[in-house]
């Protein structure tokens, strides 16, 4: 058997893990996750570039119109939102699924008034005659909005399908336990909140940017 000294004097022993074999470690759906971020990540930043790009060019004066009120209360659901989610870990760590169902049903809930706002704050930007097809920096406001939008509709999928299962499964005793114990739904958790955040973070981001170019 070999002392702790010759395992210690091995090649590489106490050296830092690179990050290559770090990346290695991490599982591959999280790994999708991750660079599913990035690139969405991206997408809007050129988009916003673009936007206000076309806004200064433009040479329009900023405040020519109201900024529709819709957004900015969408906002403030959306942040709720965030928070309850937030709550989603410890009410797993605590094996307290009912309140875990509560918790992401509440958020789908407010994801979906997120939408509804959205589509009302549309109208707002019609009523004051912001079109689609007329002013390019409009048409970029009505374009990174609906992405945005999409974005988060495909996350309330992903939400809904382990809400219904959560839902399920906090009627029994046995699949509750399994289902705290399984890896694999942590992960789903894990990655289903580092993915709302991410959506949140984003719109705060576009929000700013409309508010001072508007």
């Amino acid at each position: 058997m070999n002392s702790d000294k010759e395992r210690k004097d091995k090649v590489g022993a106490g050296r830092p893990t690179s990050t290559f074999t770090r990346m290695e470690r991490v599982p591959p759906l999280l790994m999708l996750l991750y660079l599913g971020m990035a690139g969405i990540g991206v997408l809007f930043l050129i988009l916003l570039g673009a936007y206000i790009h076309t806004r200064v060019q433009s040479g329009l004066p900023t405040g020519l119109y109201s900024f529709p009120r819709f957004f900015s209360l969408s906002t403030i659901v959306l942040l709720s939102s965030s928070y309850t989610l937030g709550q989603a870990a410890r009410l797993y760590r605590e094996d307290d699924i009912r309140n875990l169902a509560r918790c992401l049903g509440a958020t789908f809930i407010l994801g979906l008034i997120f939408a509804g706002l959205q589509v009302m704050g549309w109208r707002e930007l019609m009523n004051q005659g912001v079109y689609f097809r007329g002013d390019a920096s409009g048409t970029y406001v009505y374009l990174i909005s609906a992405l945005h939008v999409a974005h988060l509709l495909a996350g309330m999928l992903f939400m809904s399908g382990l809400f219904l299962r959560v839902l399920h499964i906090s009627r029994d005793g046995v699949r509750t336990l399994l289902f705290i114990r399984n890896p694999y739904r942590r992960m789903q958790l894990r990655m289903l909140s580092m993915y709302w955040h991410f959506m949140g973070v984003l719109w705060v981001l576009m929000f700013t940017v409309f508010l001072f170019f508007y």
